[in-house]
């Protein structure tokens, strides 16, 4: 088996997003979906870090610049959302607002990894 950068980028991200939907869960008092949502947190970071670890150094590289790209489209789709949320009155809070974000941001890698494969 052999573990690509793009798919340790995706799985990152989805730590991300999981870490980015934590206060929406805390602040609503969801404890049963934050315990269930942490259980597949530590997951995904074992995952993640399992990749990771199976990376030659030139895909490691890849990596940095696949982190950097993520970390760019996951603020953007929080500020997209933010201007959603304006744009037609839909503010629930800034919980949402991070989530929504993150959710956008991710799936805007993914489709990108998806159309134009970086590795």
């Amino acid at each position: 088996m052999h573990a690509s950068s793009a798919r340790c980028s995706l799985l990152v991200g989805l730590l991300v997003l999981m870490l980015a939907s934590a206060p929406r869960y805390y602040l609503d008092g969801h404890d049963t979906h934050l315990i269930m949502l942490s259980f597949g947190g530590i997951a995904v970071a074992a995952l993640a870090f399992f990749h990771w670890w199976q990376l030659a150094s030139e895909w490691r590289d890849n990596l940095k610049v696949l982190i950097r790209r993520l970390a760019a489209l996951m603020i953007g789709g929080i500020v997209i959302m933010g201007l959603w949320h304006a744009l037609f009155g839909a503010w629930s809070g800034w919980p949402l607002l991070l989530s929504h974000g993150a959710t956008l941001g991710l799936l805007l890698h993914a489709l990108g990894l998806w159309w134009k494969p970086a590795s």
